[in-house]
């Protein structure tokens, strides 16, 4: 069973018991792009969005507020969960968003027309344009439920990232007795303890928790009100002013009006802005689960200074063999977002004047950037860091071999002479202690003091 419905395109059969109506189903047949529905919390935020509009615009009197309160109560069932299956349109999708807002606009002017106690469908009751859209545009709707939606996804990943650091700062705390040997360039350089390590990546992933607070901020100012291209045409001057506050209110977000509307309407900097900050995390996530995979390499014949908790079999034909599995994921990760980063910064560069239509492809990149990279964190956390045990003998008879410890004789003996011991050490095969003994350079008492590893990392 159908109706039919009209727009601008002509006519066209929808569904009778559906809630979207003529512009979401063409879009729906537009746009098979990625088989992908827009994100739950876009459809969340859109329907907050639709619900402050309507209790600003009734307020100030510019909608009825018999309409206005039909149109609240059917936004909220969405924020509730209910109806989402009538936002169809794909995630990606020309227009600058258009066909979702219009998607949204006749959800809720269906629904609300039912709440009235008409059919779905008699838009004389309420209007997906003049009532559900009144005061505004798409292009003042779309990017502000795009930032709303990011908002509450880079929440949760600081709360995953707040976890991931706690972790490390505990194993930080369980490895500050173990003395191992230092890297750079991956050949032996001097020793420090694992437990410092594991202290370092915590501390990376503290300046990205406060980075994401960052992020939030720039995203956090929003081009309500400007309608169109910034100008506020077609919206109430009071209900200007009102809709903001209103919105922060519904949302339970810090929101604020843009300075200038034109501006906020014409150009995504922030999401740009947005998009590093997670790639900057990504990046140290990924370098972590380069150092973790070093770190427990082998195990009977790489650095073996860790064992990463085994989490399924590594081969189809070595038996035995377990592979760092997590790490691996989070690295992969790390490289589809640093990918997504370059889309968005193309995307936001390519906007022409007053507009910039690229947003859908934006918020795609960007919301599958903070979900994967969260998820990719709570792996990390729980199926890795909280697992991890150190192996203390390997790493202890690591330092006790290397020739980098030679390093610590320098101030007694200078550069040269600590530099041929070093090399007559590597030519006999021998250790360095060995080999200062020998030639009764200091005796052994304190050569054991200066070769302590412990006060070789004070």
């Amino acid at each position: 069973m159908f109706r039919i419905e009209r727009d601008s395109i002509g006519e066209k059969q929808v569904p009778r018991e559906a809630y979207y109506g003529v512009q979401s189903l063409r879009a729906f047949e537009n746009f098979k792009i990625t088989g992908r529905c827009v994100h739950p919390e876009l459809i969340r935020a859109i329907a907050e969005i639709k619900r402050a509009c309507a209790m600003a615009n009734s307020s100030v009197g510019a909608l009825d507020k018999k309409i206005a309160d039909a149109i609240i109560s059917a936004c909220d069932e969405i924020c509730e969960g209910k109806l989402c299956d009538q936002f169809i349109v794909d995630a990606v999708q020309g227009g600058a968003g258009t066909s979702m807002n219009m998607n949204a606009n006749e959800v809720v002017s269906n629904r609300a027309i039912e709440l009235l106690g008409r059919e779905k469908g008699d838009y004389s009751v309420v209007h997906p344009n003049d009532h559900a859209n009144c005061g505004q545009s798409t292009n003042d709707v779309f990017p502000t439920s795009g930032k709303i939606a990011a908002i509450r996804l880079f929440k949760r990943a600081k709360e995953a990232l707040s976890g991931l650091r706690s972790s490390l700062l505990a194993k930080a705390e369980e490895f500050s007795d173990v003395v191992k040997m230092g890297r750079t360039e991956m050949q032996d350089a001097v020793p420090l303890t694992l437990g410092a390590e594991f202290a370092a990546f915590a501390a990376a992933i503290a300046r990205d928790i406060k980075r994401f607070d960052t992020a939030i901020a720039e995203l956090s100012v929003v081009n309500m009100g400007g309608t169109a291209v910034g100008t506020g045409i077609t919206a109430d001057p009071a209900y200007i002013k009102k809709i903001v506050p209103t919105l922060a209110s519904v949302t339970g977000l810090s929101l604020t009006q843009a300075d200038d509307l034109i501006d906020g309407t014409q150009n995504l900097d922030c999401f740009v802005i947005a998009s590093g900050i997670v790639k900057a995390c990504a990046v140290n996530l990924s370098k972590m689960a380069n150092d973790l995979r070093l770190m427990s390499s082998g195990p009977r014949t790489g650095f073996g200074e860790i064992n990463l908790p085994p989490k399924q079999n590594g081969s189809s034909i070595m038996p035995g063999k377990i592979n760092p599995v997590i790490p691996e994921v989070m690295s992969q990760i790390s490289y589809n977002i640093i990918g997504n980063d370059t889309t968005i910064t193309l995307s936001a560069e390519a906007g022409q004047l007053e507009l910039n239509a690229n947003e859908p492809i934006i918020f795609y990149c960007l919301f599958e950037s903070i979900e994967t990279l969260t998820q990719g964190v709570l792996a990390m956390k729980n199926e890795c860091v909280d697992g991890i045990s150190a192996n203390r003998e390997k790493c202890a008879d690591d330092v006790a071999k290397s020739m980098s410890i030679v390093t610590a004789l320098c101030p007694y003996i200078g550069y040269t002479k600590s530099a041929e011991l070093a090399k007559r050490a590597m030519r006999e095969g021998k250790r360095i202690r060995e080999v200062v003994l020998e030639e009764g350079i200091f005796d052994e008492e304190k050569l054991d003091e200066i070769l302590n590893p412990f006060n070789m990392i004070q």
